[in-house]
């Protein structure tokens, strides 16, 4: 039974992951949508490419895929803590492995300027993370003594 738990969590995790996966560059590089940035028929904007939509559409397409990706996120949450600590850091550890072998295996593709690109904005991804676990530990802290 927990294995078939674990197997549906790492699906719910995996598949909103996939389906809102951001547009080749990112945000900041053309709308996402087909218009600007050249890459515009890269992942989620498939879905809207045919629709001519208008930048405040797209404005609010995104809005709105945002916070279902953040609903669906929460829900999972909610069933991880329902998991044993040992389950709960097993999944951890399997999903850490599989992000790991996917940026190897990305890194690998790229020629060396690429990669060096890469690795820098790997490192920054890793210093906003440690950034906003401080925070977060800071506001529970704060939290914690208003109480």
């Amino acid at each position: 039974m927990m294995r078939k738990t674990l197997t549906a969590l790492l699906l719910a995790l995996t598949l909103p992951t996939l389906a809102m996966a951001m547009p080749e560059g990112g945000p900041h590089h053309g709308d996402g949508y087909g218009h600007g940035g050249g890459h515009g028929d890269r992942h989620g904007s498939r879905m809207f490419k045919d629709l001519d939509l208008s930048r405040e559409q797209q404005r609010e397409i995104r809005t709105l895929m945002g916070e279902q990706m953040k609903s669906r996120h929460e829900i999972t949450r909610r069933y991880l803590e329902k998991l044993p600590a040992a389950e709960q850091k097993a999944m951890q550890d399997e999903l850490q492995a599989a992000k790991d072998k996917r940026h190897s295996s990305i890194r690998d593709l790229l020629n060396p300027e690429q990669q060096k690109a890469f690795d820098e904005h790997q490192k920054k991804m890793q210093e906003r993370r440690a950034e906003r676990a401080a925070f977060n530990a800071w506001k529970a802290e704060q939290a914690s003594k208003t109480e």
